[in-house]
C-alpha cells in the first residue's frame, strides 16, 4: 500500500508543478530544461521506489501512475472545471495586432517567442502583420495573419 500512496502522491505533486510552471515551458524545451527534466526524473525515481526495488513494487507503482493516468483523463472529458484545470484554455496574446503584455507575462511568453512562431507558420516577418496570436493547450502559438486589403475587399482601406 505505500508503493501506491507514493505513486499516487508524487503524481499528483508532479502534476501540480508541471501545471503551474505553464503550458509554454512544456512545448518548447531547451538543453537546460531537459537537464533539470533528467534530473526530476531521478529524483522521482528515488521517491517513487523508496528502499523497495522489487519488480512487484515497480509493477504496482507503474499501474498505480497508469490508473490515475486514465482517471484523470475521464475526469477531464466528464468535467469542464478539470478540463480547464488540468488542460487550461487557448489564451489569446495578441489581439487585432495588439500586444496583451499582462497575459504574456502570465504565461510566461516572451514577445519573441510568438514573432519566432509567426516567422515559423505564417512566413510573418512583423508584428503589425498578425492579427491573433494564441497560446494553445498544447503550450504551440497559432498566428492568424492580419489579411491584407485586395481589390476584391469592400472595406475601404484606412
Amino acid at each position: 500500500m505505500d508503493a501506491v500512496i507514493r505513486a499516487a502522491a508524487i503524481y499528483l505533486f508532479l502534476l501540480v508543478i508541471f501545471r503551474t510552471t505553464g503550458r509554454r515551458s512544456l512545448a518548447q524545451m531547451t538543453p537546460f530544461d531537459l537537464v533539470l527534466l533528467l534530473i526530476i526524473s531521478e529524483a522521482t525515481q528515488q521517491g517513487l521506489l523508496g528502499d523497495d526495488f522489487s519488480l512487484t513494487n515497480s509493477f504496482l507503482v507503474v499501474l498505480t501512475l497508469v490508473s490515475l493516468n486514465l482517471l484523470l483523463t475521464a475526469l477531464t472529458h466528464r468535467f469542464d472545471a478539470v478540463d480547464r484545470w488540468i488542460n487550461d484554455v487557448p489564451l489569446v496574446l495578441i489581439e487585432d495586432g495588439d500586444v496583451l503584455h499582462e497575459r504574456l507575462r502570465k504565461a510566461r511568453v516572451d514577445l519573441e517567442d510568438v514573432l519566432e512562431a509567426a516567422r515559423e507558420s505564417q512566413g510573418l516577418e512583423r508584428l503589425d502583420q498578425i492579427k491573433y496570436a494564441v497560446l494553445e493547450r498544447s503550450g504551440g502559438i497559432s498566428i492568424i495573419p492580419r489579411r491584407e486589403s485586395g481589390p476584391g475587399d469592400r472595406r475601404q482601406p484606412v
